[in-house]
C-alpha cells in the first residue's frame, strides 16, 4: 500500500513515472552528507516533514519494480543509514517534540517506519530496535486508551496506522492487535463532537465540517488499513465499520462535485494551494475505489459508477492525468473503471442534501450545483491555524458557492488569494476591519445563533440562519429557498452598530465576463455565469475589477447590496439564477406572480411558488405565514405534488423542542405515510400535525404525506 500495486511497470504511463522516482531516488542518495545539524545540506534539523519525506522516496524507489534501484543494496544501506542518523539527531528518545504534536506523533514517525518496513532487513535489529524504542517514547499504548483530545477521528486512524507499522517493524502481534482494536471508537455515529454523524456531517477540532481534510484522512486510512489487514487474523471484524462504508454516499458524494472536495467542508485548508479542491477530490475518489475493494459488490458497483462519472466531466483538471504524478495504485484502479465498458459513469445526482449538524447544504440540478455554509453555535465562522486562512473571518456568514457547466475552477483558481474577504458571495458582513487570524485558533469562532438549518424533502428545501456577525455587532436573518432553476434569498431585521457600513454579498465571481445591469427593472446578468433578480426594487451595486496576490491576477464581478451604516431593521429580498441567459432573466423578472414573498421579518421568512406547488417559511418564533403556523421555532417545507397529495417536510433548527404543533390551513383527507417523530395527526378541515423528541432528531427533517 506504501510503494503502489496494480500495475504494470512495463506499460505508461508508470514506467515513466517510475523511472523518475528512481532518478529522484538517486539524487537524494547521492546528495546524503550526515551531519550533525543535518542529513541534507539544504534541509536543517529538524525537517520533521521533508527529511523523512526523502528517506521514503528512496525507500519506495528500492521496493517497487522499474525504477533502475530495485533491489538496489547500496540504495537500502543509504536509507538505513538515514533513518538511525535521524533517529540519533532528531527523533530520538527522549527529545523534546517542539513545535506541532502532530509532527512527533504522526508525520514523521509514519513516513520513517513506511521507509523502515520497505527496505525490510537492510535495516539492522539493533537499528530497527531503536527507531522502535523511539517511536514508543512519541506514541506510547496510552495514546489509545481514551478517545479524547487529539486522539480522535482522523487522528485516531492516523494513530491506529502508526501503532500498525511499529507493529510490523518488530513483528509484535499485541500492537498490531492494539492498533486494529483502537480503531472501534471511529466507527460508531456521534452526537457532538469529532466524527460522522447520521446526516453525513463529519466534524474534526470539535467546530469545523471537515470532509475534504480530516475526514479525507480518516476515509484513506480506513481505507488502507482495511485493505492491509484483510485475510489476516487482526482483520477489522467491528460491526459498526459498516459506518465507514455508509458514509461514503452520505457523507462524502454529497460535498464532492464534478471530481472536486467543496470547499466548505475544508476548514483551514481552503487557500493552501491552488486548485486545492481538486487534489482533495482526488484524494477521496482515490479511497473509495480502494474500500471498494472490501465493500459489498452493489456498493462496489455504485462507486465505481460515481467515481467514474467524477473523472469523466472533471475538465479543469483531468483526474485520470492528475493521479499519474500522484498516486499510481490510485491511477491503475482509476484507469481499469475508466476502460471497463460494462461500467457506465453515473451522472451528477439531482437532489437536497442539509447536513444540519455541520450547518452546510447542497443543492444540485441538472446544469448547476450550490453549496451553503453557515455558522452557528456549535459550528465556528471559520478555521485558522498554523498561519493558514487567516482571512476567512467571513466564510460561514452564508456563504453561497455556486457551479454552472464549465465552472469547476471557479473557486479553484487562486480564488482565495485574491478575492476580498470582505464580499464572499451570498454573506452579510459589517465591513468593520479585521485582523488576520482574528478570533481563536482552530475553529472556535461558533457564534450565539441556535436557529441554524433547515428542512428538506430531499427535493427542495428551506435554509435559514440567524446570523450574528464575526467580531461585530451585526445581526440578521438569513433565508435560502432552493428550488429548480433558482435560490430565492431573504434576509430581515438586519442591524449593526459598529460605524461601518452592512453589505450583503449578492455574488462576487471570479470571471472578466460581460455584467449587464437593468436598475429600473430590477435584474442583472453576467453572461456565461447566470442572472440575477431584485423583485423589491433595491439598488446593486456593482464592480467589476482586477485583484491581485503575489503573485498572480484575477478578475472578478461583484454585486451587493449596501444596508448602510449601522443599519437598524434592513432587509433584502433576491433570485439567483445559475445559468440563464440575458432573456430567461429579462422574463424572470418581469413574472412577478412566479414567487411570492409571504413574510421577511425577525419572526417568519416565507416564500410560495405557485408553479412549483411550494410553500416554505422558516418560522424564527411562534407564528402563521402563507396559511401555516407553527407553536415553536421550526422550518416548514410543504410541496403539493399535483396528483391529489403534498408531503410537509418539519424540522427543528435549534434542537430543543419536546412538542411542536404545525397546522396547514387546507382540506385534507388522510395521512397517508407518518414519521417516527408524528404523535398525532388530525385531519378535515384543516391539518393539525404534532411532533414529538423532534430535539432528538438532530436538526433532520420529518415528512409526513398526506392525501389532499
Amino acid at each position: 500500500m506504501t510503494a503502489g500495486s496494480g500495475f504494470d511497470a512495463e506499460a505508461e504511463p508508470y514506467r515513466t513515472r517510475l523511472a523518475r522516482l528512481g532518478a529522484v531516488a538517486a539524487g537524494h542518495r547521492d546528495a546524503m552528507v550526515p551531519a550533525d545539524a543535518s542529513l541534507w545540506p539544504d534541509l536543517p534539523f529538524p525537517s520533521l516533514t521533508e527529511t523523512p519525506a526523502r528517506l521514503r522516496t528512496m525507500a519506495r524507489a528500492y521496493a517497487l519494480e522499474g525504477t533502475g534501484l530495485t533491489g538496489d543494496a547500496s540504495l537500502a544501506a543509504a536509507v538505513a543509514t538515514g533513518i538511525d542518523h535521524y533517529r540519533r539527531r532528531v527523533y530520538t528518545e527522549g527529545a523534546d517534540p517542539v513545535g506541532n504534536w502532530w509532527d512527533w506523533q504522526i508525520g514523521t514517525p509514519r513516513k520513517l517506519l513506511d521507509a523502515a518496513v520497505l527496505i525490510g532487513p537492510h535495516l539492522t535489529n539493533r537499528r530497527s530496535g531503536a527507531l522502535r524504542d523511539a517511536v514508543d517514547h512519541f506514541v506510547p499504548e496510552c495514546r489509545l486508551n481514551d478517545y479524547s483530545g487529539t486522539s480522535t477521528g482522523a487522528n485516531r486512524v492516523d494513530l491506529c496506522t502508526v501503532m500498525l507499522l511499529r507493529a510490523i517493524l518488530r513483528s509484535d502481534p499485541d500492537k498490531a492487535a492494539l492498533a486494529v482494536s483502537a480503531l472501534s471508537p471511529v466507527f460508531p455515529y456521534v452526537h457532538e463532537g469529532d466524527g460522522f454523524y447520521r446526516d453525513g456531517s463529519f466534524i474534526q477540532h470539535t467546530f469545523v465540517p471537515y470532509q475534504g481534510g480530516y475526514g479525507a484522512v480518516t476515509l484513506s486510512g480506513l481505507a488502507t488499513l482495511f485493505a492491509v489487514v484483510r485475510g489476516s487474523p487482526w482483520e477489522i471484524t467491528d460491526p459498526n465499520r459498516q459506518v465507514v462504508f455508509d458514509m461514503v454516499e452520505r457523507s462524502f458524494a454529497p460535498v464532492v462535485h464534478d471530481g472536486f472536495c467543496m470547499d466548505l467542508v475544508s476548514g483551514r485548508g481552503i487557500g493552501r494551494e491552488p486548485y486545492g479542491d481538486h487534489r482533495k477530490g482526488r484524494g477521496i475518489a482515490s479511497s473509495i475505489l480502494l474500500l471498494a475493494e472490501a465493500a459489498t459488490a452493489a456498493e462496489r458497483d455504485r462507486w465505481q459508477r460515481m467515481v467514474k462519472g467524477w473523472a469523466s466531466r472533471n475538465t479543469s483538471v483531468p483526474m485520470l492525468k492528475a493521479a499519474e504524478s500522484s498516486d499510481l495504485g490510485f491511477h491503475a484502479r482509476l484507469a481499469a473503471v475508466l476502460d471497463d465498458d460494462a461500467i457506465p459513469a453515473a451522472e451528477e445526482p439531482v437532489g437536497h442534501r442539509l447536513m444540519a449538524m455541520s450547518a452546510r447544504a447542497v443543492h444540485r440540478r441538472p446544469g448547476w450545483c450550490a453549496g451553503l455554509s453557515m455558522a452557528s453555535y456549535r459550528i465556528g465562522h471559520y478555521e485558522h491555524g498554523n498561519g493558514e486562512n487567516p482571512r476567512g473571518w467571513h466564510t460561514g456568514s452564508g456563504m453561497l458557492y455556486w457551479w454552472g457547466e464549465g465552472h469547476g475552477d471557479q473557486y479553484s483558481d487562486a480564488f482565495w488569494s485574491t478575492v476580498d474577504p470582505y464580499r464572499l458571495p451570498g454573506t452579510t458582513v459589517s465591513t468593520r476591519r479585521l485582523a488576520d487570524g482574528a478570533g481563536e485558533g482552530w475553529g472556535d469562532t461558533c457564534p450565539p445563533g441556535r436557529w441554524v438549518g433547515g428542512a428538506t424533502d430531499g427535493m427542495y428545501a428551506t435554509v435559514g440562519q440567524h446570523l450574528n456577525g464575526f467580531e461585530s455587532t451585526m445581526e440578521a436573518f438569513k433565508s435560502w429557498f432552493f428550488l429548480d432553476d433558482a435560490v430565492i434569498c431573504l434576509g430581515a431585521a438586519i442591524s449593526g452598530r459598529d460605524g461601518v457600513p452592512v453589505e450583503t454579498i449578492v455574488d462576487n465571481r471570479r470571471t472578466d465576463a460581460l455584467l449587464t445591469v437593468d436598475d429600473a427593472a430590477g435584474w442583472a446578468h453576467l453572461e456565461g455565469h447566470g442572472g440575477y433578480v431584485l423583485p423589491g426594487g433595491a439598488r446593486l451595486e456593482t464592480l467589476c475589477e482586477e485583484r491581485a496576490s503575489s503573485s498572480v491576477t484575477r478578475s472578478y464581478a461583484t454585486l451587493w447590496l449596501d444596508h448602510g451604516v449601522d443599519p437598524s431593521s434592513a432587509g433584502y429580498v433576491y433570485l439567483l439564477l445559475p445559468g440563464a441567459s440575458l432573456a430567461e432573466t429579462r422574463t424572470r423578472a418581469a413574472d412577478t406572480g412566479w414567487a411570492r414573498v409571504l413574510a421577511n421579518t425577525a419572526r417568519t421568512q416565507g416564500v410560495e411558488v405557485p408553479s412549483l406547488g411550494i410553500t416554505a417559511v422558516n418560522f424564527w418564533n411562534e407564528g402563521a405565514a402563507g396559511g401555516l403556523s407553527a407553536s415553536a421555532p421550526c422550518a416548514v417545507l410543504v410541496r403539493e405534488r399535483g396528483d391529489g397529495t403534498a408531503t410537509l417536510a418539519v424540522s427543528d433548527p435549534r434542537r430543543d423542542l419536546s412538542e411542536l404543533t404545525v397546522t396547514w390551513d387546507r382540506p385534507v383527507a388522510a395521512v397517508l405515510h407518518g414519521d417516527p417523530f408524528l404523535a398525532s395527526a388530525a385531519t378535515g378541515a384543516t391539518l393539525t400535525l404534532t411532533f414529538e423528541r423532534l430535539a432528538a432528531h438532530g436538526g433532520g427533517s420529518s415528512t409526513v404525506t398526506v392525501r389532499l
